[in-house]
């Protein structure tokens, strides 16, 4: 049994960023981690969502999903994000959660986290590499480890082939194209390795 824990946060508009948090999540604890999915606070006005069955639906199916605090953030050894793409930048509601962790990252606790990062688009070069690119940009400025999935399994080329984290294509009904499943928990397994050698050098 691992004794790394690991938080899985997301946002998800459609429920494609919902289904990579749980395929994480399956992944984290397969490797023996202690896993919390947690998802980010909705911005967008009931009004909008209740226009959009697939949005309105995706509210539904999360609604007894924690939303993610600082506390959280600081019980983790690492965290996996999972985040649309919103013009080849991370969804506002996940910028606006990593934008209000100041007093933690203030106090240092954001250092030597391990993060890793998946997303997702409606087109294959819809902004997937970018927007886990921007998050990993913020993730330089907390002190964080980020750990990739590289090519380190061939599950990331039957996914796409992304290195930086997995992603997938969604059609406009709200299906993914490619299968990421074997993709998204290996990322979470390497996760978890990773920490694991993280702690162990801290000891």
């Amino acid at each position: 049994m691992s004794n790394v824990k690991v938080a899985v946060v997301f946002y998800s508009m459609g429920g494609t960023n919902y289904q990579l948090a749980k395929w994480a999540e399956e992944g984290a604890k397969e490797a023996g981690a202690e896993v919390r999915v947690l998802k980010v606070q909705e911005l967008a006005p009931d009004s909008v969502i209740e226009g959009n069955e697939l949005w309105k639906s995706t509210v539904e199916a999360t609604k007894n999903v924690p939303l993610v605090t600082s506390d959280d953030v600081e019980w983790a050894d690492a965290i996996i994000f999972s985040t649309p793409t919103r013009f080849g930048n991370m969804a506002s509601q996940m910028k606006q959660f990593l934008d209000t962790q100041g007093g933690l990252w203030g106090s240092g606790k954001t250092i030597n986290k391990v993060v890793s990062a998946m997303s997702s688009a409606q087109n294959p070069h819809g902004g997937q590499e970018a927007t886990i690119l921007s998050l990993y940009t913020s993730m330089m400025h907390w002190g964080a480890i980020i750990v990739p999935p590289g090519y380190s399994d061939s599950a990331i080329f039957t996914a796409g082939g992304n290195p930086y984290g997995t992603s997938v294509t969604v059609d406009q009904s709200g299906k993914m194209v490619e299968d990421v499943e074997a993709a998204a928990k290996h990322q979470a397994k390497r996760t978890v390795t990773v920490t694991e050698w993280v702690k162990k050098g801290n000891q």
